[in-house]
């Protein structure tokens, strides 16, 4: 047949093969159609829809963690709220009622920050801006920013209400807030106290815990005598003696009031006898220090030579008093050593210096022993006027003041009789130190009058919250730990900042008494004021409006602190959940792991203190986003990824598939490769989408074949299918998607495309339509098609609606389905070990088929004949399969060996042993004889038996002619 004559029959029988047809491209196109899709939804009303369609079933409720409404959304925005929407989406298409409100955090710093920015930049002054006036543009910010990220949340596919969706700044919030401010006050948890709290001297306002990022930084260090007045040691052993101290705050030392030792340390007396030139040490001096840190400390000061002159157990320094070592500039008061279960050895000299108004343990130890706690430090940083030697001083600068000071006192001791005072030796140290993440600045710790909620006491807050996590489900597991660690060690909730935007401390002091107003009917009065009017109320309204007729406003103090916004967020459970259908408590909170202690831990304490449970059943926590390197992102290291970025470029779907994708319970990684890595798994998704439905054209529920009619091959893809939807299953149940789609790209790449579309590819292309093998191939892809566009749908939310809808028209919704849930009878265990092996050995055949076309035997597959020996117990296993379809070869013949062992079942006896017969032979490959079908292009004999169609298969001729071609 000569080549033109060949082309003229190709050409013929073209039309008669059952060639893939369907309007779902190969390419995606995502960043120009996700955006059409949008539009579409809006216009058919998809939410409403959704939120029709689950009306009845149960209810699931994932409560929002509001994300802040302050700038663009950045790439963990992006992972929290794709996580949550594949959590709500899965629910909803395994028949759950799902209500998702999305939330926004609008109060606080950040913003009232960006706005003063706006000021500075005008040369303003914000103090001089009446409140309102500022509130008002805080609150217009605000409200720009809600609607800005809004829109990009939903342009990442994101499905919510968002036209009910709740902002700590509407109204109804803040009036729920203030009530919820209102139960610690009435309950008796809410005080005002003086502790020290973070503060930072920048934004001039304490900070929680969550609010602080730690930075390296250089701090100098230095080691301070304080000499002791009071010996109560046997013998007189500190006698002319100083206790040595070593703190990295040296601005600290003006207040301090105490030393700590510890009871169990072992404490030396220390004598100097030789020093180096540069050394501060006086030769002579008598020093008090521990033990186990004679040979750093004298490292560290320049000592040469020393004498122990005494040592003693740190009990025996119960009654001790030293004297500050300023005494004479102002500092004239006793300095008493008090036992601290805190002191170690691990650094310094083990006495640890007290300055109560500047730390935690520090406040405890002195309130313990009723010392006073100076204020010192007023609200910018700068050491007050009333502080010897050093008033207006900001503290970060006060090193070299501090240290001359003390360096001068050092230069007085004479040696006769007297304990030295003062500065012993400066150095630095590089260490971890707190900043405020919003500023980028350091913090201090600041004693300040507060508000604060009890975390112990007589309601027991913190055992009341601790229990409470026993009931609650954490994935992973591993992070209980955390958040209960972080709750045992807490201190009590410092809920005040001294700012101008958001929900204020709506209460009255007593200004005679100093008693905290806990009147219920006056915190009525002002939460129904504050649902009418907003919180704004609170500044312009008179405060009789709020105490009523009975008391006279003038015998009260207002408060003006606003409280901490994590209180605010800790309290959304109280105006969003429990009400219109809504789950209390909600049944999962899903963010960060630094929302431990954040978000997490301030809702658990603000439920169980105002109702004694916890808000959420399941806490499911994230890892952090990083580069591809590991580094954290950053402007200046050029490494950030932005959403909008990905989804103007790739596309959602692709920026969804990589959070599945991904371990989320690690921290995970993106950047340009990773990202283009997400495309290529895309890719191989949609071919398999789009084969399916190409596959599928002209489908009518008529054509379908019974299970039981179904051939070995379809039945096992539906027993693998039962496998995958039992990991989506596992997803549902747990929250715990991380493998899930993996697995499923993987049954898509391998069971699918290069195994079952292949194999099946002749039978769909050129049986005749009524063929029962290509009647049950295409059941098959039906049921595929269903699957994977549902169970894809919580991922791929455009590509499964464009799968869905290319197939089954427009005016529905992949959305409004459920998943596709296998027949029980799909399970066949038995079957599936069966075509394990088959495969086992269609990839020995397939392997030779390739080193045959290498060698130049064959081109394609389908020029080979195919030797395949097997015995007699092969042969019962693997007899019964057209080894030709199997293999895509145009011929296959079976040779039945008898008395070899088989090298295909490795549960036959060891074949190594003695006597032992050789195993037979692999597969062979030669070229098939006869000529190639120019329908189906399998080499066979047969080819040219009809003269009608000599250049047909006699299959061919049969659907040709049954065509009437």
């Amino acid at each position: 047949m000569s080549d033109q004559s060949s082309t003229t029959a190709q050409d013929r029988y073209r039309e008669t093969v059952f060639l893939p047809r369907t309007s779902f491209p190969m390419r995606g196109g995502l960043p120009t159609r996700e955006p059409e899709m949008l539009a579409r939804w809006k216009a058919m009303e998809l939410d409403r829809k959704i939120f029709d369609a689950g009306k009845g079933k149960p209810v699931f409720t994932l409560h929002d963690g509001p994300p802040y409404a302050n700038g663009h959304l950045h790439i963990g925005h992006a992972l929290n709220k794709i996580s949550k929407d594949v959590v709500n989406r899965a629910q909803r298409m395994s028949g759950k009622r799902v209500r998702y409100i999305p939330g926004w955090d609008c109060h606080g710093l950040p913003i009232e920050w960006r706005v003063e920015e706006e000021y500075r930049k005008a040369g303003k002054d914000k103090d001089a801006v009446p409140v309102l006036q500022f509130r008002a543009e805080c609150r217009d910010y605000a409200r720009n920013w809600v609607k800005i990220q809004g829109e990009e949340f939903q342009r990442l596919g994101v499905q919510g209400e968002w036209d009910h969706r709740y902002a700590t700044m509407d109204f109804a919030s803040e009036a729920a807030i203030v009530a919820e401010i209102g139960r610690f006050l009435l309950n008796g948890q809410l005080y005002r106290g003086l502790r020290p709290v973070m503060w930072s001297p920048v934004e001039k306002t304490a900070l929680a815990e969550a609010e602080i990022e730690y930075h390296d930084i250089v701090s100098t260090t230095i080691h301070v005598a304080f000499p002791i007045i009071a010996d109560p040691t046997p013998g007189q052993a500190l006698a002319d003696v100083s206790a040595v101290i070593w703190t990295t705050t040296p601005w600290t030392i003006p207040a301090n009031r105490a030393l700590a030792y510890g009871p169990e340390i072992t404490y030396v007396v220390l004598r100097a006898d030789e020093v180096t030139e540069s050394s501060l040490v006086p030769p002579g001096a008598k020093l008090l220090i521990a033990e186990e840190r004679v040979a750093a400390f004298c490292a560290e000061t320049g000592i040469l030579a020393h004498h122990i002159l005494y040592t003693l157990p740190g009990e025996a320094l119960e009654g001790a008093i030293s004297a500050h070592p300023l005494r004479g500039k102002g500092y004239e008061f006793d300095v008493p050593m008090l036992p601290g279960d805190f002191v170690t050895t691990e650094a310094g000299t083990g006495l640890v210096h007290l300055a109560p108004a500047h730390g935690q343990d520090d406040f405890a130890l002195t309130q313990k022993y009723g010392i006073e706690v100076p204020e010192l430090v007023r609200d910018d940083g700068t050491y007050a006027a009333w502080t010897p030697h050093f008033a207006g001083i900001h503290v970060f600068k006060a090193a070299d003041p501090v240290c001359e000071a003390l360096a001068e006192a050092m230069q007085r001791w004479t040696g006769n009789g007297d304990a030295p005072a003062g500065l012993l030796a400066r150095g630095s140290i590089v260490h971890s130190y707190p900043h405020s993440w919003r500023s980028r600045k350091p913090v201090i710790f600041r004693a300040t009058p507060q508000w604060f909620i009890r975390m112990d006491g007589e309601r027991h807050l913190r055992r009341d919250a601790l229990e409470a996590l026993r009931d609650v489900a954490f994935v992973p597991e591993m992070a209980r730990n955390r958040l209960t660690a972080m709750v045992e060690q807490r201190p009590d909730w410092c809920i005040s900042r001294q700012r101008a935007w958001g929900v204020p401390i709506a209460v009255f002091v007593q200004k005679g008494t100093g008693e905290v107003l806990r009147d219920p009917e006056v915190m009525r009065r002002i939460v129904d004021a504050m649902r009418e009017h907003g919180a704004d109320i609170w500044y312009s309204a008179a405060p009789s409006a709020f105490l009523g007729p009975d008391r006279d406003p003038a015998d009260y103090e207002q408060v003006f602190d606003i409280v901490d916004v994590w209180f605010e967020s800790g309290s959304t459970h109280a105006f969003v959940l429990g009400e219109d259908g809504l789950n209390f408590p909600a049944d999962v909170y899903l963010e960060g792991s630094d929302q431990h202690r954040g978000w997490f831990q301030a809702s658990l304490l603000e439920s169980v203190g105002t109702r004694g449970v916890a808000p959420f059943r399941t806490l499911v926590t994230n890892g952090f986003v990083l580069d591809e390197q590991g580094r954290k992102m950053s402007k200046s290291l050029g490494n950030v990824i932005a959403p909008a970025d990905v989804t103007d470029k790739l596309g959602a779907d692709i920026l969804r598939l990589w959070v599945v994708n991904s371990d989320t319970n690690e921290d995970l990684r993106i950047g340009n490769e990773i990202l283009k890595q997400q495309g290529e798994l895309y890719r191989r998704l949609r071919n398999t989408l789009r084969w399916c439905l190409g596959a599928l054209d002209g489908f009518t529920p008529g054509e379908a074949v019974p299970y039981e009619e179904l051939p070995e091959l379809e039945r096992y893809i539906l027993h693998r299918l039962t496998e995958m939807y039992a990991l989506v299953r596992r997803g549902v149940e747990t929250h715990q998607w991380v493998g899930v789609y993996p697995a499923l790209h993987q049954f898509c790449t391998t069971d699918l495309s290069a195994f079952y579309f292949d194999v099946r590819k002749d039978s769909l292309y050129c049986d005749a339509p009524e063929a029962p093998r290509r009647r049950a191939a295409r059941t098959v892809l039906d049921i595929l098609h269903r699957a994977l566009c549902t169970w894809l749908a919580p991922v791929l939310v455009f590509t499964a609606e464009e799968a869905w809808t290319a197939r089954f028209g427009e005016e529905g919704s992949v959305h409004l389905e459920a998943f596709l849930e296998p027949e029980t009878n799909w399970a066949d265990p038995e079957l599936a070990d069966r075509w394990t092996r088959l495969r086992a050995l269609r990839r020995v055949i397939t392997t030779e088929l390739e080193a045959a076309r290498r060698a130049g035997l064959i081109g394609s597959s389908l020029e080979a004949k195919v030797k395949l020996p097997l015995t007699e117990r092969e042969t019962l296993l693997f007899g019964d399969v057209d080894w030709a379809e199997l293999a895509i070869v145009s011929q296959l013949e079976v040779d039945i060996l008898t008395g070899a062992p088989s090298i295909y079942l490795d549960d036959e006896q060891d074949e190594t042993l003695p006597g032992a017969p050789e195993p037979h032979l692999g597969p062979t490959v030669a070229a098939a004889p006869g000529h190639r079908c120019d329908r189906c292009w399998r080499v066979l004999p047969e080819v040219g038996a009809q003269l009608a169609h000599p250049a047909l298969c006699l299959r061919c001729v049969a659907v040709v002619e049954g065509q009437g071609a």
